[in-house]
């Protein structure tokens, strides 16, 4: 195989962050929020909106605990998220 029929090498990530999907958007808009540790994509306006205020609030919810996303257990991070949601 050539070198040119193969994808190139992504970037090593730097370990674990969200990701968010939603799939209710029927605008025809293309809503995409990024930064370090998270990616949501989708959506409409109101859900993707609710997923952009979620991950803002736990991420500050972390950041007042000294953490980030990246340095917290699976089981915090739920419990954070779930803490959020109530």
């Amino acid at each position: 195989m050539s070198n040119k029929n193969r994808l190139p090498k992504s970037p090593p990530t730097q370990g674990p962050a969200l990701l968010g999907l939603a799939f209710d958007a029927d605008d025809g808009h293309k809503r995409l929020t990024r930064s370090k540790d998270f990616l949501l994509a989708g959506g409409s306006e109101e859900t993707h909106g609710m997923m952009r205020e979620t991950v803002i609030r736990v991420t500050e919810k972390l950041e007042n605990r000294g953490k980030s996303l990246r340095e917290v257990s699976s089981e915090e991070l739920r419990d954070t998220i779930h803490d959020v949601l109530d």
